[in-house]
């Protein structure tokens, strides 16, 4: 197992101790959002304790999944168990959306038949404080998830966030109903609430699907491509059509490489196996290579810095570019 292709265990601790203050924060924002929708009566505070329910699940969920993630490769999952986190993220997204329609019916109901507001002040600094933790809460998990490489996690920090930004709509539009006295503005405010969650439950079980059919990541070759350039090795002449596979944490990255046609065996294996230890360890996830060889077949002499080459047609003159056109490219892109 190459350096760096693998979870130490002091990332696999930051990873679980994440998911646990999740689920315990989680847990008890919700019990308060209860309270202040308890002692005010408000729709939309009620739409804030119900995103909270999600919070509190898909923190549960979290802690489960990032416990099976970090389990190491094995003979039935020889890409890891990092996919599983997908599926984590597309179950959160779908809960969020759930709850966003009863929010969103409930509303309607209420805008219609009409409610009584009490003690709103109290209800408002409850949900202020609440705020302000999940702020805390969500910017720390996103930090988390991207430290260690976690969809679970960084998924979990931006529906926080998303709770977080629920939460000062929800504060702003009780201060208008103080201020108006218009009991209606609560149903309403509960009414956008839904609608901003359901956009944000769908946007994230969209994202979901995309890493569990391996939709092309463009950051992920814009990193790849300034590794390249940077650990770059005498004789690797150009590489192209690069795909990766990303399993969470895990990313299997196929490449085809262009190498100088007289090379043997042995050489190709010794400089492509420190090549892919080069890259590993400056990659942020960790992972394999898999390369396709391809022979320089002397049309690449002037990209060529290989000295002492015996079957050089044309001097040197300058390397290709690791662009990301260049490696999303299935042809051997020869300038």
């Amino acid at each position: 197992m190459i350096e760096g292709a693998e979870l130490s265990q002091s990332e696999q601790k930051s990873r679980k101790w994440a998911a646990l203050v999740s689920l315990i924060v989680g847990v008890v924002l919700m019990l308060a959002k209860f309270w202040a929708h308890n002692i005010t009566n408000s729709q939309a505070i009620f739409s804030d304790a119900m995103e909270s329910i999600v919070n509190v699940v898909a923190a549960g969920l979290a802690l489960f999944v990032v416990y099976y993630a970090s389990k190491p490769l094995d003979e039935d999952h020889p890409y890891g168990h990092g996919k599983v986190e997908y599926f984590s993220s597309a179950f959160e997204g779908g809960l969020i959306t759930f709850a966003a329609v009863l929010i969103v019916v409930d509303a309607i109901k209420k805008l219609f038949s009409g409610h009584e507001l009490t003690e709103l002040s109290l209800g408002l600094v409850i949900v202020c404080a609440a705020g302000i933790v999940n702020l805390l809460l969500g910017l720390f998990l996103i930090r988390q998830g991207k430290k260690n490489g976690s969809t679970a996690l960084r998924a979990s920090g931006k529906h926080v966030i998303t709770d977080f930004w629920s939460s000062v709509i929800i504060i702003l539009g009780l201060a208008l109903v103080m201020f108006t006295g218009l009991t209606w503005l609560d149903s309403a405010l509960a009414f956008l609430v839904g609608c901003y969650l359901a956009y944000e439950g769908v946007k994230l079980v969209r994202e979901s699907i995309g890493g569990l059919m391996d939709e092309e990541d463009m950051g992920v070759l814009e990193d790849l491509s300034t590794i390249f350039d940077s650990v770059e090795f005498r004789g690797i002449i150009q590489i192209h059509h690069v795909r990766v596979i990303r399993s969470g944490w895990y990313h299997h990255i196929d490449a085809h490489v262009v190498l100088p046609e007289f090379w043997e065996v042995s050489t190709v294996h010794e400089v492509m196996q420190q090549f892919e230890k080069a890259v590993i360890n400056n990659y942020k996830f960790g992972g394999e290579m898999n390369f396709h060889i391809d022979p320089c077949r002397r049309v690449y002499c002037k990209n060529c810095d290989l000295a002492n080459c015996s079957v050089r047609e044309k001097p040197f003159q300058e390397k290709i570019p690791n662009t990301v056109e260049y490696l999303r490219s299935q042809d051997e892109p020869i300038q």
